[in-house]
């Protein structure tokens, strides 16, 4: 109720349909009393509570000055092409977002909007749009920071090293595929002038040993997530959600950055608790609107249309890629298509394509919606910063994404044997 009033209108909208539609339509034609409410309500806690802990992790980058390192990945350098830019730019995009989230993006941007001045506004524009975007999607599929990942963990119940090879095959797979197209079939056809190429030997010895740190402390923290759940077998939400804060701080003082972690860390983890409104909004109301569909009879209705193509599997998985696809262009982030649509019935769809490839197809659809999602963060971002409608970069990146969930479908096919 606190964090009601400052949730942006599109939550707010979210959080009345949830709160309606399970409470009208759902529990009232159950036999749950008042008292179960609350109860309920706690069902996606643990999903808030890694989101509290997610700006420590981003804190130690900023303290190490890691978000410098796109910067100077991207100032040219031996480039030729508009091509080779291309394919920096979605590595350096894919190996920060898995720490930076969403900053990597606005700081990406910046910088390529400075560098391709030169250049005609209409392609520079187009090459953002679609390299960033792309970049940005291809680090959430196997990041254990990733909100996606960890909310399609906890539906199914897969294990995190269980599904982390198959997420790596489909991200390396599709890296190799858009570079191809779009490093040396598109823009590697335009020339990038050569007064940009800047970058001295100076900088390119002091971005090496950031870019091997940075390896290192990605390695670590997918190693201890995958231990700790093998050796205690904990929750993969509840493991993320303890190393974070350790890990960040031994990362820090191993770099002799303990100092501004400590201070950019606790005025950024302030900030990020007091403006948690959207997400507490969505996780709460989501929690009801599941709960009550999960006792009601309207469960039945739900799970006709997927019984009907109970034995065509292939169909199921195309049917949750376009939902997702659908509801993403009209602005329902995929987190709230997962938990709203799918987590009420995910204990039919496992029966039918087990935890494994559900899970396998839910990262993959969510996923694969990120740059076309009209009106999701990251493309309002790009959207003003270019000054370009939203629709426009759902327009050039359609084709990427019908190919990404694609790619999903078919891996998740699969699996299934």
């Amino acid at each position: 109720m606190l964090s009601f009033g400052s949730a942006s209108r599109l939550f707010k909208i979210l959080g009345i349909s949830f709160v309606i539609v399970g409470g009208a339509i759902f529990f009232a034609t159950t036999d749950l009393a008042l008292l179960d409410i609350p109860p309920m309500l706690e069902a996606n806690l643990s999903i808030l509570t890694l989101l509290a802990v997610l700006p420590w992790m981003n804190s130690v980058v900023t303290a190490g000055r890691f978000d410098k390192l796109i910067q100077n990945l991207l100032r040219g350098g031996n480039v030729q092409n508009l091509g080779a830019l291309y394919q920096r730019s979605t590595t350096a995009m894919m190996s920060l977002t898995a720490f930076l989230n969403v900053s990597s993006a606005t700081i990406a941007q910046d910088v390529l909007v400075e560098n391709l001045k030169p250049i005609h506004k209409k392609v520079a524009d187009k090459f953002i749009m679609m390299t960033t975007m792309r970049g940005y999607s291809l680090a959430l599929p196997w990041s254990p920071l990733e909100v996606l990942l960890a909310l399609s963990i906890f539906i199914t119940g897969v294990k995190y090293a269980e599904l982390l090879p198959w997420m790596i095959m489909i991200t390396v797979f599709m890296f190799i595929l858009d570079n191809v197209w779009g490093g040396r079939l598109y823009f590697g056809k335009i020339d990038y002038p050569k007064d940009n190429q800047t970058i001295k030997e100076k900088q390119n010895s002091e971005i090496r040993p950031k870019i091997i740190q940075l390896i290192i402390a990605l390695g670590s923290f997918l190693a201890l997530v995958i231990l700790l759940g093998n050796w205690f077998h904990l929750e993969f939400i509840f493991i993320v959600t303890i190393l974070v804060l350790p890990f960040a701080a031994c990362w820090a003082f191993a770099i002799r950055r303990s100092k501004s972690f400590w201070t950019i860390g606790w005025n950024k983890w302030k900030y990020s608790m007091n403006n948690m409104h959207n997400f507490i909004v969505l996780f709460v109301t989501l929690a009801f609107f599941t709960g009550s569909l999960n006792d009601s009879p309207a469960l039945n209705l739900i799970q006709r249309p997927i019984i009907l193509v109970a034995d065509y599997p292939i169909v199921l998985l195309i049917m949750i890629q376009v939902l997702f696809m659908l509801m993403s262009m009209f602005g329902v982030h995929p987190v709230a298509t997962m938990g709203g649509v799918i987590g009420g019935i995910s204990t039919m769809l496992i029966d039918i394509l087990n935890p494994l490839s559900l899970a396998i197809i839910l990262v993959t659809a969510g996923v694969s919606t990120v740059p076309i999602g009209t009106y999701g963060l990251v493309v309002t971002i790009t959207s003003m910063s270019l000054r370009q409608s939203p629709y426009l970069i759902t327009y050039y990146n359609l084709i990427y994404s019908l190919i990404f969930g694609t790619v999903g479908i078919l891996v998740a096919y699969f699996v299934l044997g």
